[in-house]
């Protein structure tokens, strides 16, 4: 018997964005207290336009962790010359806590996809210690890789995507 496939890789997150890795960490990303985010669901924009609670497992409240949140299919999936686009980086977030206990370096930028079916990833990482991750000097063509290679934190220990595309008046009935 076959494993499933792994979410992560269905949506090409795996691949794109970040190369395969074993979760290590849980990760909880939830929206309005009550949306959770799951691999490849579907959340509309009104639902995602404030910033969302990530909450952060382990054991290890000395561990440090940096959150990012990116668009790979900026500015639209079928030509993201953009790719990848930076919504959102908090760092030094204590294990066992949310994002809200890390520092912000770069302020929520609600999603506004304009074109086709985007998808937002969440992807965490462990630091080597407190302050150690420079923010980027830009949200257009981020990358995933390279920030991770510049700032030593290696494979991410999490990852969660969600799909949202423009609001139409007639989504909205």
């Amino acid at each position: 018997m076959s494993r499933a496939p792994e979410p992560l890789a269905i949506g090409r997150v795996v691949g794109e964005v970040v190369d395969n890795f074993l979760p290590s960490v849980k990760m909880t990303v939830t929206y309005n207290s009550n949306k959770q985010v799951a691999n490849g669901h579907e959340l509309m924009p009104a639902v995602i336009a404030a910033r969302p609670r990530v909450e952060i497992g382990g054991d290890d409240l000395r561990a440090a962790h940096t959150l990012i949140m990116i668009d790979p299919d900026a500015p639209s999936p079928s030509d993201p010359y953009l790719r990848e686009h930076l919504h959102w980086m908090v760092t030094d977030i204590p294990g066992t806590t949310d994002a809200s206990f890390g520092k912000e370096v770069v302020s929520y930028e609600n999603p506004r996809p304009m074109v086709g079916i985007h998808r937002y990833v969440f992807i965490l990482f462990k630091q080597r210690g407190r302050q150690t991750v420079s923010p980027p000097s830009s949200r257009d063509y981020f990358n995933t890789r390279r920030f991770s290679d510049d700032n030593g934190l290696g494979l991410p220990v999490a990852a969660v995507y969600f799909n949202a595309q423009r609001e139409t008046a007639a989504r909205r009935r």
